[in-house]
């Protein structure tokens, strides 16, 4: 199996303990991101900030050098950089700059550095015996899914980025762009679909985020993605959990849920309190889940033993937006 994910930067990260610990060469990865790395256009300040910080990744920026640079763009593109490279070496691990993110008045970096690090904290997870289908799963944690339910019942999600770029040039690039706007007609969007069969291939394409899978009940892809929340939270909280698949909640005693996306939550929620939730919304519930601790003593004590039930759901777009921090931040456990 080869090293998965290589541009997340997980390999230049130290793991102390099972914890992620923060170097130089992780923070000089930050710096060749396209938001802030050189380009031909890039003054004379910029370039001298850029080189410093390449030798020394953790040295302190003074305002007048973000000012003395020509471009606002670049100067609000490093404050941003800067300000999320503090909060990772303020935390004494990569594993608690995540969560700290998520505490307070709400997530102050762009969703991109969250998409990264939560990424990154897959890989460290999964590890190098990594399942394929568990990998493409874990994709769904960190890249939005487009979601079509087919005329047979088949529901299935693929990359909204890869999507969207098909849907633009056809799979052509520049040239399909051109050939759209000539309304030539190009290519239409045919994705493999991996299942337990060619699982083996998605190696070779890591990647390209490019493998559709099903999320109906009973497929392997879905299966997948119980075990990776499993480790998910096995990983932040030291608590073995285990996920089953539900058709419905039909529990009297229903004390506790966690919702895995914004729609998820609020449908939820809805239900939860007993307020009317319309078919329409109700049809964008893709999943729900049953997750159980398997030591009771790990949750609230008042409702240990109880279920906790998930749920993942589809936007108005059609797209999915799991949120995994949901999982860290929300479920009942014994702080004793």
């Amino acid at each position: 199996m080869p090293d998965f994910w290589p541009s997340s930067g997980y390999r230049f990260l130290n793991d102390e303990n099972g914890g992620l610990i923060v170097t130089d060469d992780f923070l000089r990865t930050l710096y060749l991101r396209p938001e802030v790395a050189p380009i031909a256009e890039s003054c004379d300040a910029e370039l001298k900030l850029h080189e410093a910080l390449a030798k020394e990744p953790r040295r302190a920026v003074a305002s007048a050098e973000l000012l003395s640079m020509k471009d606002p763009d670049a100067q609000a593109n490093y404050r941003v950089m800067l300000k999320f490279r503090d909060r990772l070496l303020a935390a004494p691990t990569l594993e608690a700059a995540y969560v700290n993110l998520f505490k307070g008045d709400g997530v102050d970096v762009p969703p991109l550095f969250v998409f990264q690090l939560t990424q990154i904290f897959l890989r460290h997870i999964l590890r190098h015996d990594a399942d394929p289908l568990e990998a493409r799963m874990a994709e769904c944690l960190f890249r939005v899914q487009k979601i079509s339910v087919l005329e047979d019942g088949a529901v299935m999600a693929a990359d909204d980025e890869v999507i969207e770029n098909f849907s633009e040039t056809g799979g052509f690039g520049s040239l399909g762009e051109l050939l759209k706007k000539q309304n030539t007609p190009t290519r239409s969007i045919d994705l493999d679909v991996l299942n337990d069969d060619n699982k083996s291939e998605y190696w070779a394409r890591d990647e390209r985020f490019d493998f559709a899978v099903s999320l109906n009940r009973g497929q392997p892809a879905l299966d997948a993605l119980m075990r990776v929340l499993e480790k998910w939270v096995k990983h932040f909280l030291g608590v073995d959990v285990e996920i089953k698949h539900r058709r419905e909640i039909d529990d009297k005693t229903w004390v506790w849920h966690v919702g895995l996306d914004a729609t998820a939550s609020s449908v939820l929620n809805d239900l939860y309190n007993n307020t009317a939730v319309d078919e329409e919304r109700m049809n964008r519930l893709l999943c729900l889940f049953e997750l159980r601790f398997k030591n009771p003593s790990d949750m609230r004590t008042n409702i240990a033993g109880k279920p906790v039930y998930l749920a993942m759901a589809m936007d108005t777009e059609n797209k999915l937006k799991l949120k995994p921090q949901n999982l860290l931040l929300n479920l009942p456990l014994n702080r004793a």
